[in-house]
């Protein structure tokens, strides 16, 4: 769980991992999801938030079941696909997941 003022000085980025969210359809538990791996490690560089974001949403959906391709996480969020494969490990591995080995 992460503060109250986190979620505050986060907020328009969590807006937009709703909306990302909502293009995709994913579940309520990916979406939580995808907002602690979000928040448990936000650059301080305002170029990557985005890609990060992204990545969350990726690693969230896969956590919560409701795994979406990288692809279409990527056109929703308009990142890079590659954008989202060098980042999804990492944001598994800093919220104490172990990512997978495929």
């Amino acid at each position: 769980m992460h503060s109250a003022r986190d979620r505050i000085e986060y907020d328009s980025w969590l807006t937009e991992l709703e909306q990302i969210a909502d293009r995709l359809d994913l579940s309520s538990d990916a979406r939580s999801c995808a907002t602690e791996l979000f928040l448990g490690d936000v650059p301080s560089d305002d170029r990557s938030k985005r890609a990060v974001l992204a990545a969350s949403i990726y690693a969230g959906s896969l956590v919560a079941g409701d795994g979406r391709t990288q692809g279409a996480v990527a056109d929703a969020a308009d990142v890079s696909r590659l954008s989202i494969q060098t980042r999804w490990k990492d944001r598994l591995a800093a919220a104490g997941l172990e990512p997978p080995s495929w």
